[in-house]
């Protein structure tokens, strides 16, 4: 075969697989999808702190049955994270992305019909499934279309636009539902979500030649391979430890952003609109500690401290919020702010882990990390509502809610457990 034939079969082929340039214009457009992907689901994820009132009277649930609702997407999503992201090292983007997205869809329209529990419960189930390739996915992509040094701040990106996604979203659900009904507004989702299928599969191909490779050369059966690259990831100590500090971290931030904060606020006396602004900010702080967090790293060539600062930090603003006297909801403004804004450390635990293993096991250690994000944001939200009376008061909610600053504070000793050396290359 000719040099120029041989160059036209090449490019042929890279051109079919959807193989492309890094960093370039496709490979913004294809971050930038991904990321609407998030902030899209994030929003139906944290809304529910704004329907889940509603929908407990439409369908006579008790406070604990919409605690274990939240909790069984958090328990489905974590489990079936561990796949997706292996699932993404073997086979690529395509056309994983454009599957979890309808499955999303779906589970929003479901959501839409819930009548009983058990109604809830499944679209929950499906809603988590399709949710479970969302964020490990943008990442992913973010780590394998762009340069590797910008894997932490592509990735803090990502959680910036969720989180603004979400400070937006909960004000927005609760002026929409004034005008339209629970149910309408998560079919208006399920509608969005239909449009983001079709231009998944349009515009989404796996990343650069490595990424797209595996699928054609996978390594004994499927699941065997899956399970030797979640078992190396696993056993890497680094990769442990830090799911522990980024999930005790996210998992509290979950807990008062999609639940917990409205619901303590209520006790307080304050009303439902400003409960609501109370939650955005959180999530607000969210956006903006996320990518400040690996900045911050670079700058003091460490990644443990900052986020051992972090959870501390974040653990105090947590426990002030749950004990502050009936009479401090102005403080409450900030400390909303402030337990987003050091929860951003939680990102921290996404980039030791990518460094910690090879790029072919970056999806798999990156699922790893934000499974057990929401393994434990689900025990942080179903653990106190077992603890809590039917009708709770605020002492009832301080007496069950020391359990977030604590687990936070248990991810601030997993983080300085973590071996490190005494200065990590500064990409600033």
């Amino acid at each position: 075969m000719s040099t120029g034939h041989a160059a036209y079969h090449h490019g042929a082929h890279r051109w079919f697989t959807g193989e492309r340039k890094l960093g370039g214009p496709e490979a913004w457009l294809i971050w930038v999808l991904a990321t609407i992907f998030v902030v899209w689901l994030f929003a139906i994820q944290t809304g529910y702190a704004v329907v889940s009132p509603d929908i407990q009277q439409t369908a006579s649930l008790t406070i604990a049955q919409v605690g274990l609702a939240a909790s069984i997407y958090t328990w489905v999503f974590a489990l079936v994270q561990f796949f997706s992201g292996a699932l993404l090292d073997r086979f690529g983007s395509r056309p994983l992305m454009a599957i979890a997205v309808a499955f999303v869809a779906v589970g929003a329209f479901l959501y839409a019909g819930t009548t009983t529990f058990a109604t809830l419960a499944i679209a929950q189930t499906v809603l988590a499934i399709g949710s479970s390739f969302g964020f490990v996915g943008a990442g992913y992509l973010g780590g394998k279309w762009f340069d590797a040094a910008k894997y932490g701040l592509m990735f803090g990106l990502v959680q910036t636009f969720a989180s603004l996604g979400s400070a937006v979203g909960q004000p927005l659900i609760l002026a929409a539902l004034d005008h339209m009904s629970w149910q309408q507004l998560l079919v208006a989702f399920g509608a969005f979500g239909v449009l983001l299928v079709v231009l998944f599969v349009f515009f989404v191909r796996n990343p650069a030649p490595e990424a797209g490779l595996p699928a054609t050369k996978p390594e004994g059966n499927v699941f065997g391979g899956i399970f030797r690259d979640l078992g190396k990831s696993f056993a890497n100590i680094k990769v442990v430890l830090s799911s522990l500090l980024a999930g005790a971290s996210f998992g509290a931030m979950l807990a008062v952003g999609t639940l917990w904060g409205p619901r303590i606020m209520e006790a307080r006396g304050a009303e439902t609109d400003f409960a609501t602004i109370l939650t955005a900010l959180a999530w607000l702080g969210l956006a903006v500690g996320a990518p400040l967090v690996n900045v911050v790293s670079d700058r003091w060539r460490s990644r443990k401290w900052p986020a051992v600062v972090g959870l501390l930090l974040q653990a105090l603003a947590i426990a002030l919020v749950i004990y502050l006297p009936a009479e401090g909801q102005g403080a409450a403004l900030v400390l909303m702010f402030a337990i987003g804004f050091f929860a951003g450390a939680h990102m921290l635990g996404f980039t030791i882990a990518g460094e910690a293993v090879p790029g072919s096991l970056i999806g798999s250690a990156s699922a790893i990390v934000n499974g057990v994000c929401f393994i434990i944001g689900g025990l942080l939200t179903s653990i106190p509502s077992a603890l809590l009376p039917d009708d709770p008061a605020l002492a009832d909610f301080q007496a069950a809610l020391w359990l977030l600053p604590a687990v936070v504070v248990a991810g601030a000793v997993a983080a300085v457990l973590i071996p490190e050396k005494r200065t990590v290359t500064a990409t600033a």
